[in-house]
C-alpha cells in the first residue's frame, strides 16, 4: 500500500493533483477542499489510499491521516465505495462525519450528492459503531483560501461530483452573495458545503 506521496505539485485539475515522486508524476484523486491547498511547483504530502479495481488502480489524496482514515471507514458500509466516500468527505470534515453520525443527523448525510433519505438512515445504523467520536473543535473551518477564480474552481468541483452544468451555474449564483461578503478571498471549501445544500433544497 501507498501510504503516502510526497513531492512538488507538477499539475492541477477540479479532481485530481499531480506530485512528482522521483522523477514520476503520480496522479491522485482528491476533494476541492485539498486540492485548494495545493500550489503547483511547492512541496506537498498527502496521505493516500489505493483502491484497486480489476481494471484500474486509483490512488486517492488527503490532507492528512485522518481523513484517509474516514475514507477507508466510510467503504466499510455496504453501498459506499471510494467516489461516494470521498464526495461525503467533499460536503463534510471528517469530525463533521463523527458528528452527524453520532447525533443521527440523516439531513447532513443527504447534503451529499448520491445519498437519499433511505440512504442516510442505512449508512447511520452501519456506521454508528464505526467512525468514533469527534476529535477537534466543533467550529474547525475547513478550507483555505484560493487565488484562481472561487467561481471556476466551485464550478469544476460540482461538475466532478457529479452536477450538470445547468445545476452548477445555478448553485455558484446562489452562493455568490455569501462569497462577497467574505473577507478577502472565499474559501471554497465552505461555499462547496453551502453551494451543495443549495442543490440538495432544489432537488
Amino acid at each position: 500500500m501507498i501510504a503516502f506521496v510526497s513531492g512538488p505539485v507538477a499539475a492541477l485539475a477540479p479532481t485530481t493533483a499531480v506530485i512528482e515522486v522521483g522523477g514520476i508524476g503520480m496522479a491522485v484523486q482528491c476533494t476541492p477542499n485539498t486540492l485548494s491547498e495545493l500550489r503547483i511547483g511547492q512541496e506537498a504530502r498527502l496521505a493516500t489510499s489505493l483502491v484497486v479495481r480489476e481494471d484500474s488502480l486509483t490512488l486517492y489524496g488527503f490532507a492528512d491521516d485522518d481523513e484517509r482514515q474516514v475514507f477507508e471507514l466510510l467503504q466499510t458500509a455496504s453501498g459506499v465505495g471510494p467516489r461516494l466516500a470521498q464526495a461525503m468527505l467533499a460536503v463534510h470534515s471528517p469530525d463533521a462525519l463523527r458528528r452527524a453520525v453520532a447525533t443521527g443527523d440523516e439531513k447532513a448525510l443527504m447534503a451529499v450528492p448520491g445519498i437519499g433519505k433511505k440512504g442516510a438512515q442505512k449508512l447511520l445504523l452501519e456506521l454508528k459503531d464505526r467512525l468514533g467520536e469527534p476529535v477537534g473543535p466543533a467550529s474547525r473551518a475547513v478550507g483555505s483560501p484560493v487565488t484562481q477564480s472561487w467561481r471556476d474552481q466551485l464550478h469544476a468541483a460540482l461538475i466532478g461530483l457529479g452536477y450538470a452544468t445547468r445545476e452548477a451555474d445555478e448553485a455558484v449564483t446562489a452562493v455568490t452573495p455569501q462569497a462577497e461578503a467574505a473577507a478577502g478571498e472565499p474559501q471554497i471549501g465552505q461555499l462547496l458545503r453551502a453551494a451543495l445544500r443549495t442543490l440538495n433544497r432544489t432537488r
